[in-house]
């Protein structure tokens, strides 16, 4: 009986699954998993799934409580019902909306298998390192919890045909306590990748809350999926309109101001802050920078390529920026990007235009395996 309880809970978590890669673009690109976020689970809304209920068959049925009813009756409905002052009940049917919750490693398994994404190959050796146990080796001794079947019988099997007391005709095999073999663990040394992720985003007058919107759920998206890569991760905050300053996440999502653009600032508080806290032997760093694409002036941009050039792309695994469509920029800085660094595979640019062209971006960022 539970083994067949199982069964039928593994094909319903098969099932919820599939319903959800289903749905995963829509997921995706309407933001409505950010919310329901809570101790690394992820609630999902599913109104497709119908919540079963009982219903009467043909037959009458007996019993205390029942009394005498018709074919079709719902359990629980007031004799009351219909009389004045008496609330009915409507004639249109209940929308279910069933919510699972999925974790965020089976969500960035998913986002993979949608978007084709291959692993991620982390830059350098693996400083640190733990001490994972694998069982890995056979002995003669330990708890019958870690007692090795096959290995146990082969002992036995051959210690019987060595005394001549095994007979082919009745193949019986029965172990005693110097045939026993149990599994035996031992320390492997596993390194330690880890990642920092900095973002960085404009925040000047022509960003708006469409706009802030846009980048709070790729943001999501891509911190899904580089967490199912490392194994610690850490995040830091750039905001910047004429000058730069290091958040938390919730002011970096929330900050509108009404100033100028110079990117140069938010370009080198990046290299600052990875020359002292991001060591490029000991960390794999990507940075995500989005904007509108408007920037103070055309020497402003020449320092930006200057600090890309020397300071920020030979130390980052990966280097992303994506232009969200504003009514008020002028779009100019993918287009100096990508004239100058054309042949420059750490630096991935992607134009963002609405909320339904965030699927193709994180592809466009994550397609690579960097």
């Amino acid at each position: 009986m539970i083994r067949n309880m199982k069964r039928d809970y593994n094909r319903f978590k098969d099932i919820i699954k599939g319903r959800i890669k289903q749905n995963l673009k829509k997921y995706i690109t309407k933001g409505e998993l950010i919310g329901g976020q809570e101790k690394g689970l992820i609630s999902v809304p599913l109104p497709q799934i119908q919540i079963p209920r009982f219903r009467f068959g043909q037959e009458q049925m007996g019993g205390v409580g029942q009394g005498e009813g018709k074919v079709g009756q719902i359990i629980g409905r007031s004799n009351q019902e219909g009389k004045e002052g008496v609330s009915r009940a409507g004639k249109d049917p209940g929308q279910h909306a069933l919510e699972v919750e999925v974790t965020l490693e089976e969500l960035a398994k998913m986002l993979a298998e949608e978007l084709r994404l291959p692993r991620i190959q982390p830059r350098g050796s693996g400083m640190i390192t733990t001490s994972a146990n694998r069982y890995s080796s056979i002995r003669n001794k330990g708890t019958e919890g870690l007692r090795h079947f096959k290995r146990t019988y082969k002992e036995a099997l051959k210690r019987q045909i060595s005394e001549g007391s095994y007979d082919p005709d009745n193949p019986v095999v029965i172990p005693i306590k110097r045939d026993k073999r149990y599994r035996h663990s031992k320390p492997m040394p596993r390194p330690e990748y880890n990642a920092a992720i900095i973002y960085i985003m404009d925040v000047s007058g022509s960003m708006g809350d469409e706009q802030k919107e846009i980048v709070r759920i790729e943001s999501f998206w891509i911190d899904t999926w580089l967490r199912s890569q490392y194994d610690h991760i850490e995040c830091k905050y750039i905001i910047h309109d004429a000058q730069a300053k290091m958040v938390d996440q919730e002011t970096f999502y929330h900050t509108r101001e009404s100033g100028g653009t110079l990117i140069s600032s938010a370009y080198k508080m990046a290299a600052q802050l990875i020359e002292n806290e991001f060591p490029q032997e000991a960390w794999n760093i990507y940075i995500f920078h989005f904007s509108d694409g408007d920037n103070w002036s055309g020497e402003d941009t020449k320092l930006c390529v200057n600090l890309l050039e020397h300071h920020l792309l030979p130390r980052v695994n990966l280097f992303c920026y994506g232009q969200v469509e504003s009514r008020y920029g002028s779009g100019q800085f993918i287009k100096d990007l990508d004239e100058t660094f054309k042949d420059q595979e750490t630096l991935i640019t992607s134009k963002i235009d609405d909320k339904e062209a965030i699927y193709r971006s994180i592809k466009d960022f994550l397609g690579k395996g960097k």
